[in-house]
Parts: C-alpha cells; structure tokens; sequence
C-alpha cells in the first residue's frame, strides 16, 4: 500500500515540474542571420549534418573546418510547447553545405549552449 502511495506521489511530482518548464532562448524567425562558430569537439553535435559518408558519394568534400565564422540565414523555425525547439539554416551566401546539401537543421537551444552557433 505504501508503495502505491509513494508511485503516485512521484507520478504527480514529475507532471508538476514538467508544466513549469519556460523557454529562455532568444526570439528567431526566418530571414534572420546567424554565425557558425568553432565546436568544442572534432564534429559539431547538434548540426543535423549528413554522415561523411553520404557527402563524398554525392561529390562533395567533408571539411567542417570551412564551416567556421560562416554566416547562416535561418528558413525555417519549428516550435515546440512554445519553445523554439528546430531551426533550418542555409549559408548566406548562397552557396550549399560540402557542396551537396542545401539547408541543414539544427536543434537552436542546444547549439547556443554549447556555442556551435552565435546570435549575429
């Protein structure tokens, strides 16, 4: 019985904090332009790029060193709970990504945080 008790009170504990949740990342909309900067690591962890692989079978070349201080503008933003949660982005200066792809998405929040991307 009291373990009962004890899943429900957890049960109702975790329902309350997720609805407090806020959102705190900044306002974007399409046309807006951003920076890429340096990742922390080798790869950058939240660009949706496509794996090495792909691009070099569609005849573009992997450098993701050409990518740093390149000024992306924003196409497409997708919300969730409010929240900015997607954001698509292609290179201002018309050019595509490893001469292959077009636009790439890249999940906003995270990025900020670990500083792959820069408010312009």
């Amino acid at each position: 019985m009291r373990t009962l008790f004890l899943i429900a009170a957890l049960a109702l504990g975790t329902v309350s904090v997720q609805a407090q949740e806020t959102c705190e990342t900044p306002k974007v909309k399409a046309g807006d332009v951003l920076k890429i900067a340096e990742p922390a690591h080798s790869s950058y962890d939240h660009f949706n790029f496509p794996k090495s692989n792909f691009i070099i079978k569609r005849g573009g070349i992997a450098n993701y060193r050409a990518l740093i201080n390149q000024e992306v503008e924003v196409t497409d933003v997708t919300m969730k709970n409010g929240c900015i949660a997607k954001v698509d982005v292609k290179l201002a200066n018309g050019k595509k990504f490893f001469n292959t792809v077009n636009t790439v998405s890249v999940d906003f929040k995270e990025a900020l945080a670990a500083g792959e991307l820069r408010l312009k």
